[in-house]
């Protein structure tokens, strides 16, 4: 197994970690997806056929890029629109 920590920003409430941890699980060999929101980061377990940039692609394209990537308007609206996607379907 290996475990990747990645810190994302836009990170908000429960609403986007429901959604990260539903699109990330979703992913083949993701064992596992914990979300900090003190630290805005992304722990994922996972085995060798998932790659990191398959991890952050994911993320980017939900809204929450990595913490080092130019983080624009259309990101920051896309995870908002995560967000309440996430609200609406925890259980």
């Amino acid at each position: 197994m290996i475990t990747e920590e990645i810190f994302i920003a836009n990170l908000k409430c429960g609403g986007c970690e429901n959604t990260i941890k539903t699109k990330l699980g979703g992913l083949q060999g993701v064992n596992s997806v914990e979300v900090d929101h003190e630290k805005d980061l992304v722990t994922v377990t996972h085995t060798d056929e998932t790659k990191r940039k398959d991890l952050t692609d994911l993320l980017h394209h939900l809204g929450y890029p990595e913490a080092t990537e130019e983080n624009g308007l259309l990101l920051q609206l896309k995870s908002y629109a995560s967000c309440i996607v996430g609200r609406m379907t925890k259980d």
